[in-house]
């Protein structure tokens, strides 16, 4: 998998997410001691509030970003919203009311939301080979897992030493190095695309995303992954102090093995997708979250609860990973930013309805109903997938144009048909391919 960092341009940039991701964790971490400085016992509700305003941030501002930054040099953008994301940093520890808090928050995730979509539908020009770009999804899922379980422990380091204020520090040195690293490559131009309004740019990902069977499959797919993960990210500190009367670091224990459960199965992932396919290894993820949701009405004990998380940490990381190749092999290149943003937006939307939901469901129903209810969610969104996302799923499909002139560039090799020219090669909805053909229109 690390024969990829042997090519600069990707080297650069995949240090440049792992620092800016550390950067991000010292910030949570801080973000966390600010609120509690600033509001005391009514500190989960500024944490809450400034969770919110980063999903909705993630939600509403990807699409509009995608729709104009891509007119703009792809480096120039990713540097100017690294300084962004600096900038707010270097702010953050001087404020001193909660309503500052929020505006630098939705500042930051809006800048983020601009910034990740971009940075993720570079990588499949830097790495055009579909197997390299595999070993790419797979390393930067490492750096997310790696992230959760680093930068809490970095920042319990720094803590003894510094004050909380001065993490921030920390998240303006990794953004500014983020920035650094991406100006000392080369990226690839952004391919050629036709000048559209403002509202087609806008919505393109999204029309793409939802006309494409394999995509429908996908975001049936990220439901299941949000429910699954909410139950992990939202109720460990419940189940694990609350029920079982156990300590903070039992609660980072947990979380540690489910990081350790995704981490598995990222190394694992380039050589199955070499077996399998896309759509067969991640509805065994999905799956496999199924039933560790429905397993875990049962599990009581601690030491069961850690064997769960990391078996949902297997799940989570093998429904996941792969979606960036389904994005890729499911547009022209000139699509894939608003493609990747309108995945970046939808996914975020099920973890924004997920989040609360579970957090609900904890507090009213109990831990084992909590468990059965996300469990249900997370089956009817597998068998929707199941549904949607057809088994055979070729690139190459025949197809007929029935509205093209004949002397059409697209037809060139076109032959004739019942009702008009046929001919086949990799399929994608864009001007000339508005809806999928057959069956899965």
């Amino acid at each position: 998998m690390l024969d990829i960092l042997g090519r600069r341009t990707y080297r650069h940039l995949f240090a440049a997410q792992v620092i800016a991701l550390l950067g991000t964790g010292l910030a949570t971490v801080a973000l966390g001691l600010l609120a509690y400085d600033l509001a005391g016992d009514y500190a989960g509700v500024v944490l809450g509030t400034a969770l919110a305003i980063k999903m909705a941030a993630y939600v509403g501002v990807a699409p509009l970003a995608a729709a104009f930054v891509n007119s703009f040099p792809r480096r120039a953008v990713l540097v100017s919203l690294d300084l962004v994301r600096a900038a707010v940093a270097l702010l953050l520890p001087f404020v001193t009311q909660i309503w500052q808090v929020y505006v630098l928050i939705f500042v930051l995730q809006a800048a983020s939301a601009a910034f990740t979509p971009t940075f993720q539908a570079t990588i499949p020009d830097v790495l055009p080979q579909e197997k390299d770009y595999t070993k790419a999804l797979s390393l930067s899922r490492l750096a997310y897992d790696m992230e959760s379980l680093v930068s809490p422990m970095l920042a319990a380091a720094l803590l003894t030493v510094i004050g909380f204020h001065d993490l921030f520090a920390g998240t303006v040195v990794g953004f500014l190095a983020s920035a650094a690293l991406v100006v000392s490559v080369v990226l690839p131009a952004n391919p050629a695309a036709e000048r559209r309004g403002i509202y087609d740019r806008t919505t393109r990902g999204f029309r793409i995303f939802l006309a494409t069977p394999r995509l429908r499959g996908l975001l049936a797919i990220n439901a299941a992954v949000a429910a699954a993960g909410s139950m992990v990210f939202v109720n460990t500190v419940v189940i694990v102090q609350a029920n079982m009367g156990l300590t903070q670091t039992s609660v980072e224990l947990a979380l540690a093995l489910f990081g350790a459960g995704s981490m598995v199965a990222a190394l694992g992932l380039p050589r199955l997708l070499d077996r399998l396919s896309d759509r067969s290894t991640m509805l065994a993820g999905a799956a496999l979250l199924v039933v560790g949701l429905g397993v875990g009405t049962q599990v009581a004990s601690f030491t069961g609860t850690l064997m769960l998380w990391f078996v949902l940490g297997l799940g989570y990381s093998t429904a996941q990973t792969p979606s960036g190749r389904l994005l890729r092999r499911s547009a022209q290149p000139e699509d894939r930013p608003a493609l990747f943003a309108a995945q970046f937006a939808l996914s975020h939307a099920c973890w924004l309805i997920f989040y609360p939901l579970a957090g609900w469901l904890g507090a009213r129903l109990g831990t084992p109903l909590t468990y059965a209810g996300l469990g249900l969610a997370a089956l009817m969104a597998v068998l929707l997938a199941l549904r949607i996302w057809p088994a055979h799923d070729p690139d190459v499909i025949e197809h007929e144009h029935a509205n093209l002139p004949a002397g059409n560039a697209h037809l060139h090799d076109g032959v004739p048909a019942e009702k008009g020219l046929r001919h086949a090669h990799p399929y994608v909805v864009d001007d000339h391919h508005p809806r999928w053909p057959g069956r899965g229109g």
